[in-house]
């Protein structure tokens, strides 16, 4: 049902900017429209009430994407109402692209099967999606239980966003929730490659790279039920996901990526000339080899911070020839 009020909202962009306007006519979202997705791993402990939180809120197309688990996981879903698939590879970043592949409404509701994330909050994160967004992050650090992060992760998750914030040029608050609303015409224009738990940090990425309009939403999050098992390993995750974001940065942010790399070679030749040129100015000792190895490392090193400027450059030329396409595209719909 469409709503004669026009609104405006704001989100972060690609192009380094703070705030892209989105103005669209408003129109109500029914729950028949979303999909709420659920990828599992051994989560019997949980999905039963997951489900029901749902459908108290009147969404009732449950998807279960299951990771062949052991536990009765695909039973009770099936026992609520839910349709379940079970993925064919493994890890949550493949489940998540094989589940989309059956999905026939326009719109998803993703989210843990943990029971950390309040259905109560679906409204909430569908609505951006009436107002022209096409990707939701629920931020759950605006509302979150005193024990539902340890300190570690909670230190890891700020300096996973500070460093993407840094690195990718948006602010997107959480960019590890798990609870995400999205177009299924913005996810098909995402290239996702992530198998694991890398998924939410390359579907910001993605977002990003092409400035999928994107908004934060304030979420509750609560701790994980005692009988309920963790997957995540805070230590060898945090530096998975870290590695990642600075992947990456190859094709979203390739001055940074490839001058890193150049200010490295750069920063590791002069050291090893400095060496050399102590050790030559007090013994008098000549290292030919370190010489040339150093001079090596610093012509790699401009040559990568001359690539990076370079390919720098076309993401940005490339970047304006879509928003050009995209406005040309919006202006011959409007006529």
């Amino acid at each position: 049902m469409e709503d004669d009020a026009v609104r405006a909202a704001s989100s972060p962009r690609s192009d380094g900017g703070d705030v892209v306007a989105v103005t669209e006519q408003t129109r109500e979202i029914s729950p028949n429209e979303v999909c709420v997705l659920i990828p599992t791993l051994e989560e019997a402990a949980t999905i039963d009430d997951v489900i029901e939180g749902f459908y108290a809120e009147g969404y009732t197309n449950v998807v279960v994407i299951d990771g062949d688990s052991e536990d009765d996981t695909r039973e009770i879903a099936r026992d609520h109402g839910a349709e379940v698939l079970v993925q064919s590879g493994s890890g949550k970043g493949q489940a998540v692209r094989e589940a989309l592949e059956y999905v026939t409404v326009p719109y998803v509701l993703m989210l843990d099967g943990d029971g950390t994330y309040d259905p109560a909050d679906a409204d909430k994160m569908i609505e951006p999606l009436a107002r022209g967004y096409d990707h939701v992050i629920g931020n759950r650090f605006a509302d979150m239980d005193d024990d539902a992060m340890r300190a570690l992760n909670g230190f890891g998750n700020r300096m996973i966003n500070r460093a993407f914030e840094f690195v990718h040029g948006a602010n997107y608050q959480d960019i590890l929730s798990g609870y995400r609303a999205f177009t299924v015409d913005s996810f098909r224009q995402l290239s996702l490659d992530s198998d694991g738990f890398t998924i939410e940090t390359e579907l910001a990425v993605e977002c990003v790279k092409h400035g999928i309009d994107t908004t934060v939403v304030p979420v509750s999050y609560h701790a994980r039920p005692d009988e309920s098992e963790t997957n995540l390993h805070p230590v060898k995750d945090g530096g998975t996901i870290l590695l990642a974001l600075y992947s990456l940065a190859k094709t979203n942010n390739p001055l940074f990526y490839f001058g890193s790399l150049g200010v490295g070679g750069i920063a590791s030749g002069a050291l090893i000339a400095v060496y050399v040129l102590w050790e030559w100015i007090q013994y008098t000792r000549s290292h030919e080899v370190l010489a040339v190895v150093s001079a090596a490392a610093i012509i790699l090193g401009v040559q990568l911070l001359m690539f990076g400027v370079l390919s720098d450059m076309l993401v940005t030329l490339h970047r304006e020839q879509r928003r050009r396409l995209e406005r040309i595209a919006r202006d011959e719909r409007d006529k």
